[in-house]
Formats: structure tokens, sequence, C-alpha cells
């Protein structure tokens, strides 16, 4: 069975304004190419009305969990201004999120980067590091619109990439030409704990998102340059590079939180970060 691009973007349009199930067969879309082609149609669709791109999540990115959920591969999604919420610098390293509209939530624990430059094209990992601006602890609420998390990879890739929320923590500014392999080491070696209303849910570490939440970053900005159609990165954008733990889900009134280690002047300034649900 064969559905046209346009066809199964209506599908994921309508199935995301209603918070509904998608239904598609086993073998649509056919491939990753034709869910990426969905996926940038949404984009294209959602840009039309208004809707303003605020950068990009990476998902699956932890071998650890392939598979569990038979996607053996990094994919990605667009996070948009409307998705996207920033702690208080201010204030504690806290937030809170809304579920409302989205279907089977669950957390993720990630690292998130902001650019100050666009990389340039086949960077190397310390060009890569120089175009980063700052980098944070956050929760990804991915959701699925396939009953039980059943799909495809191409499936997840056409249903945006699964980005539901992005809350993003308290980020720590990263200076022009700050060393990229110490860098790379940092976020590689980082210990988290994942705790859902107080109780130990998970742990994970940094090397487990393609051995380390820049080496993922690296390979996010190649695959993208190498898909026809896809968007170019740029200054301001923000990436999300993937869960340590196993995504766990998550429901109103729930209060999660993590606990970071790790070595290095990064990680000491990298904390923990809280949120609370609502419906």
């Amino acid at each position: 069975m064969t559905i046209p691009t346009e066809g199964l973007a209506a599908d994921v349009s309508g199935a995301r304004l209603q918070a509904r199930a998608l239904a598609w067969p086993a073998g649509v879309p056919a491939d990753l190419p034709a869910g990426y082609a969905a996926a940038l149609a949404v984009r294209a669709a959602r840009i039309a009305a208004g809707e303003g791109p605020a950068g990009y999540k990476v998902g699956f990115t932890n071998r650890t969990i392939w598979p569990r959920y038979q996607v053996y591969a990094p994919i990605w999604g667009t996070v948009w201004q409307g998705s996207l919420s920033q702690v208080d610098a201010a204030g504690p390293n806290a937030g809170v999120l809304s579920l409302a509209g989205l279907c089977e939530p669950r957390i993720e624990p990630e690292i998130v980067f902001g650019l100050r430059a666009a990389p340039a094209p086949a960077c190397t990992l310390a060009q890569l590091a120089d175009a980063v601006a700052w980098v944070a602890h956050g929760f990804e609420i991915v959701h699925t619109h396939f009953p039980g998390w059943k799909f495809s990879a191409a499936q997840a890739v056409a249903d945006e990439g699964l980005h539901g929320r992005l809350l993003v923590g308290q980020r720590v500014e990263l200076p022009p030409g700050a060393a990229p392999q110490a860098l790379a080491e940092a976020l590689s070696g980082i210990r988290l704990r994942l705790y859902g209303d107080g109780v130990l849910k998970d742990q994970g570490t940094g090397a487990h998102v393609l051995d380390g939440p820049l080496q993922a970053l690296l390979h996010f900005v190649n695959e993208l340059r190498a898909l026809p159609g896809a968007p170019l990165l740029q200054a301001g954008d923000l990436v999300t590079t993937g869960t340590l733990t196993d995504a766990w889900p998550v429901a109103p009134g729930q209060t999660w939180h993590t606990e970071l280690q790790g070595s290095g002047p990064l990680a000491d300034q990298l904390s923990g970060l809280s949120v609370r649900f609502e419906q």
C-alpha cells in the first residue's frame, strides 16, 4: 500500500490537532526518505500557518534502547517555539509543562546545545564545538500517535520525530574557542539519575548517546546536510541530542527530577533539573 506524501502529512497533522492515533499499515511510509518527505511537508505547512521552528530534536541516539523500540539508527524532527519552554535563569532549575494534546507521553533527560553560528560543511568536532554558544540539561517529552509505541523508524520520522515538548534548563555559556576534546569528554562522562515522584527510575551516561552528546550533534549536522530538501542550520538554533536513559511514561500531577554527576568545570555547572506536569 502506498500513501502519497500529501496524504501522510495530512494524516500526521490531523492526528496532532485531534490528539488521536494513527493507524498506518506496516510498510507505510515505505522507507526513511518517504518518512522524511512527509515530515518536511508537515514542517512546511506549520511554518506557512505561522508557527516558528526553534531547532531540532535528535532521537534514538541511545544505542541501549534500540532493541526495545526496533529502531536502530538516529532520527530527527523539529522543535517548535510553541513546544519549547526555558527555565528562568535567575530561579531554580525547574519548570512546569502541560501534557495537553500529547499521546502516550514519555520523559527523556537530554543534553541540549544552542548554536552561535551555522556549522561549517563537513566540519570537524573542533569546528562544531566553536559553533556552539551554550549547553544545557533538558527534558524532552516525546509522544507517539502509534498506539503502544509500536512503529517503524520511517513512521517515527513521519510522526514529526515523536517530539512533544522540550524544557531547557539553565544554560552554561561556552566561549568561542572552547577546548573541543575537553567539552566532548566532559559531556560523555556525565552520569545521570532519573527520579519520578522521588523514586529512582533509571540511570544513564552521556556516553550512551553515540559516545557523547557532542558526537551526537556532529552526527546530526552531517545527516541533516545530506538529506535533500532539509533546512539549513543557522545561528540561534537549538538541538537536543537524545535521551541518556530509556523514555518513561509520565502523567499530570507527577514531578520528575534528575541528579547529575561528572568531572571538570562544565560538568560542575550543569545541575539536575525538575519538572512538574499538568494536564
